[in-house]
């Protein structure tokens, strides 16, 4: 019996999970293309663009629509079962509220497993994607066009050589006004200025026009300059996929990049909060399908009477303040208030705490 109970719990659950994250999906969709519209005809963007903008779109929809569906998914399935009187059977048979959470709790880890692996795999690559449609496409005939030129940038290749570039244009692979500078021991080995250099996609190597090279010995003397007006293909030892990261944000970073970011900015004492607050977030968010099943279940059993329209209109208030608190958290996080993973994880510990509650108040 209790297997067939499983099984139906978790139909159900499923069945309405899969109809909820599709209204979402649907509804995004057309709140996005509403809001997009004018830009997309503006700057005369062709349909198949705009169909691949919103599939690169639709990962990140799903994301954030899943927390949402998981809650309504949680209080359809159960809260039909109070109503029906299927739960005061249950009761009857010596079925507990907890062992009936099983199935459901099951579901919710194995679904923030996924929400983790969509995060990682999917959605940074999809919102990396989306983001160069929109700068390559919508904003080009626009007042944001000055997104695609990246200025003072600072590139810290490792402990001696840092980079500096007055302005650096993203599609055309261009910087202006480089300076190079190689250290050792704090002493100064050598420095590369040059007026302009280009990506050379054949050679992998830069080319540098109007430029000059300065070594200097231990002592920090100069020894010998090298002064070119002509181009020549030099290799600096860093490359434009290096520039670009200094443009990307958190979202179209995975948990490992951002890992693998946050070690080199370490590296060279570079603060690192916001990206520290962006990497626990991409685990905590993940957890949050986790809470919303505790916190969605004793929504319908505390009011027995009307219990799914009750727990319908608590858990939309409920999602709301949810994401309020995820906020919150990140905004301590970003302004040193919290240290990061507590800030990451804030709204889950909150919610968290007040779903168990919530659990071991109900009836059973």
């Amino acid at each position: 019996m209790i297997k067939k109970l499983d099984q139906y719990l978790i139909k159900r659950f499923w069945l309405v999970l899969s109809l909820s994250i599709i209204g979402f999906i649907s509804i995004f969709i057309i709140v996005d293309l509403i809001e997009n519209i004018d830009r997309f005809m503006d700057n005369h963007v062709p349909v198949n663009i705009i169909i691949k903008y919103y599939i690169y779109t639709l990962p990140w929809f799903i994301n954030i629509g899943l927390p949402m569906s998981v809650l309504i998914s949680t209080v359809f399935s159960f809260g039909t079962i109070v109503k029906d009187n299927e739960w005061t059977a249950m009761k009857a048979s010596g079925i507990s509220l907890y062992r009936i959470t099983i199935p459901l709790i099951l579901s919710g880890i194995f679904i923030s497993a996924c929400s983790f692996f969509l995060d990682n795999k999917l959605v940074s690559y999809g919102n990396e994607k989306r983001f160069e449609i929109d700068r390559d496409y919508v904003k080009r005939k626009s007042r944001h066009k000055t997104k695609n030129i990246l200025k003072n940038v600072l590139l810290q290749k490792n402990i001696s050589k840092n980079i500096v570039l007055e302005k650096y244009f993203i599609k055309d692979f261009k910087g202006l006004n480089l300076t190079l500078i190689d250290l050792k021991k704090s002493t100064i080995v050598r420095r590369i200025d040059s007026k302009k250099i280009i990506w050379n996609k054949d050679s992998l190597k830069w080319k540098l026009n109007d430029y000059s090279i300065r070594n200097f010995n231990k002592s920090g003397i100069e020894i010998n300059t090298i002064i070119n007006k002509e181009d020549s293909l030099i290799s600096l030892g860093f490359e434009p996929s290096e520039i670009q990261q200094q443009a990307k944000k958190p979202d179209e970073l995975d948990y490992y990049q951002l890992t693998n970011l946050i070690v080199k900015l370490k590296e060279n004492s570079i603060d690192t909060i916001r990206w520290e607050v962006a990497r626990y977030m991409k685990i905590s968010f993940a957890f949050t399908n986790l809470v919303v099943v505790l916190f969605g279940i004793p929504l319908t059993v505390f009011k027995t009477k009307n219990s799914l329209s009750f727990g319908i209109g608590t858990s939309v208030l409920v999602i709301f303040c949810y994401y309020a608190f995820i906020k919150f958290g990140q905004t301590l996080g970003y302004n040193g208030v919290l240290i990061p993973v507590i800030s990451a994880w804030l709204g889950n510990i909150i919610f968290t705490i007040c779903g168990l509650l919530l659990l071991l108040k109900a009836k059973t």
